[in-house]
């Protein structure tokens, strides 16, 4: 090997690494900014439902006015995020998202804290949701595998919950034991999904697939808030009876 050839191979060899090491700080940074915001819209999330549950504002709306309220606010702030994730409005309104979803969630921990052990139910699907966290988060950095394909069958599986769970709100105003079973099939369902999907979205920041952490906090946290809120239904429903 000539001199000049070394030259070039050392000179692709350091730049090779040094890519690597770049690629290595921003994906650190990114996962590590990511995890801060994601630990910091809790506490809205925690204020916008105590407020909800002590006004009663979250049992205004009911019925299918509710559904267009939640599905109105919900996208409303999703678009507005994604086009200010670049900046520090976006962390604000993804807070503002937060303590949205806060109050929507307010009525259903209201009416579990209702029942008898509603405390230790609710504390056990906090636990629950933070032990799923913790092991989807630690396989993602584990598996060597690119997980990208599994994105379109996870987006399959989020849709069938979303339309069963349409299902089920209009059997349930016909009788509400025929759509008990497929409630709790479908909160099943809905765990497990959005538990791979916490698998999903934390090994695509690993991978380099997302770069910007507010977007990548918001589709963690709305795998979290799903997550937790369909196992707080299964536990309510099994504690219930």
């Amino acid at each position: 090997m000539s001199l000049n050839d070394r030259f070039l191979n050392d000179y692709a060899a350091g730049s090779a690494g040094s890519a690597g090491a770049d690629f290595a700080a921003q994906r650190n940074r990114v996962l590590r900014n990511t995890y801060w915001l994601l630990a910091l819209s809790l506490v809205p999330t925690v204020l916008g439902a105590w407020l909800g549950m002590a006004t009663g504002i979250g049992y205004v709306f009911t019925g299918w006015l509710r559904l267009v309220v939640f599905l109105g606010g919900a996208f409303a702030f999703m678009w507005a995020i994604q086009k200010n994730r670049n900046s520090g409005a976006g962390v604000a309104l993804l807070l503002g998202f937060t303590f949205f979803m806060g109050v929507m969630l307010s009525s259903l921990l209201g009416f579990v804290l209702g029942m008898k052990n509603g405390e230790a139910v609710v504390m056990t699907a906090v636990g629950g949701t933070a032990g799923v966290f913790a092991v989807m988060a630690t396989l993602a950095s584990v598996i060597k595998r690119d997980l990208s394909g599994l994105g379109r069958w996870l987006a399959v599986g989020a849709a069938i919950t979303f339309v069963g769970f349409i299902a089920c709100g209009l059997l349930a105003a016909f009788s509400s034991s025929a759509s008990l079973p497929l409630l709790m099939g479908l909160c099943a369902l809905s765990i497990i999904v959005f538990s791979l999907y916490m698998l999903y979205d934390i090994k695509q920041i690993i991978d380099g697939g997302e770069t910007n952490y507010v977007m990548a906090t918001l589709e963690l946290y709305l795998d979290i808030y799903n997550v937790f809120q369909s196992l707080l239904v299964l536990l309510g429903v099994t504690n219930n009876d």
